[in-house]
């Protein structure tokens, strides 16, 4: 990885960059002066300064080095269709790390809590013994499993571990499920109210990461490192959500009606609908009480990004389209 006292600016390869994470990242490390490589099928958007789009397909192994030849860190930020893990996730990450291994550069690999299992503890350090109970978890593991043993090979990685991300757009489980029907008043949560969740408010995550990237060699040959991120109760969320849309003028006069998930429902049609099948098996993770402790990835790397749940939430539901119309010029003059 890149040194700090480097006199030209590094480069990362952003694998996957239009995904919401890979989004996130490009946007990071191109606002702390990185020379980014966007890699992504299609061309993304918009690129900030500082970035470029590769189309170089991830199977294309020698292709993709050649077009991110001087990059240093690869952030694998591809992910595929929950329905497609068991096919996809575990060979598209060996791509990823063949190709930092080519680029000889570090790997960089968002990690999440499937690792652990039901039987997680209510603190998660980076050595929690981990028993992952379903399909994706143990996915997981395999991933990081191989990253450790890459090591031996010469090849640096750090695993940087968060919870449910939110914010940056679209396609989380705050959009998707919990704000859904913002709009029309009401809210659902996934699970109890009085469980503590971890989460990730995305654009700090994507700090995080330039942060351990320029620590460099600093890090273990294997880092794993937990980001602490928000720890909220069910409850604790949808004050947020509340509070947020209050601040945006988007709340309903009346307040805000709260509902749960189906989850018996989706168990059920799961049977013949296969992302239901997939999104239930992972429903302990709204059971089970959770958070992450970040206080070794502090250590490691210093103060770190954390935007106080209020504006994350606020900046969360602006990225959604969540703003109040503004007001005419008549509406204005008469107020």
């Amino acid at each position: 990885m890149p040194s700090p006292t480097d006199s030209t600016p590094p480069t990362v390869l952003v694998l996957g960059a239009n995904g919401r994470f890979g989004a996130a990242a490009v946007q990071a490390f191109a606002a702390a002066g990185w020379r980014v490589l966007a890699q992504a099928r299609r061309a993304p958007n918009t690129l900030p300064g500082g970035a470029r789009h590769v189309a170089v397909d991830l199977a294309d192994t020698a292709a993709l080095a050649a077009a991110a030849a001087g990059a240093r860190t690869v952030v694998y930020a591809v992910n595929p269709l929950y329905t497609q893990w068991a096919a996809q996730a575990l060979p598209l990450a060996r791509l990823g790390m063949d190709a930092a291994q080519r680029l000889q550069a570090a790997f960089m690999l968002p990690g999440n809590v499937y690792n652990y299992g039901a039987g997680m503890p209510a603190l998660l350090r980076e050595d929690t013994a981990q028993w992952p109970t379903a399909r994706k978890g143990r996915l997981r593991v395999d991933m990081e499993t191989e990253l450790r043993a890459r090591s031996s090979q010469g090849l640096r990685s750090v695993v940087i571990r968060a919870g449910d991300f939110f914010g940056a757009g679209s396609g989380s489980w705050l959009d998707l499920v919990i704000a859904k029907d913002l709009r029309r008043g009401k809210l659902v949560y996934p699970g109890p109210l009085d469980v503590p969740h971890a989460w990730a408010y995305l654009p700090d995550l994507a700090r995080a990461f330039v942060a351990a990237a320029t620590a460099g060699d600093a890090l273990p040959a294997f880092a794993p490192l937990h980001f602490a991120g928000h720890t909220l109760t069910g409850a604790e969320f949808l004050a947020a959500v509340e509070r947020a849309a209050a601040a945006l003028g988007v709340a309903p006069a009346a307040g805000f009606k709260h509902g749960g998930m189906p989850w018996g429902v989706l168990r059920l049609g799961g049977l013949v609908v296969p992302m239901w099948r997939e999104v239930a098996e992972m429903a302990y993770l709204w059971r089970v009480p959770h958070a992450i402790d970040g206080s070794a990835m502090r250590a490691a790397l210093g103060a770190l990004p954390a935007t106080d749940i209020d504006t994350a939430m606020r900046q969360a539901l602006v990225a959604l389209g969540h703003r109040a119309a503004a007001a005419t010029p008549a509406q204005a003059a008469a107020g």
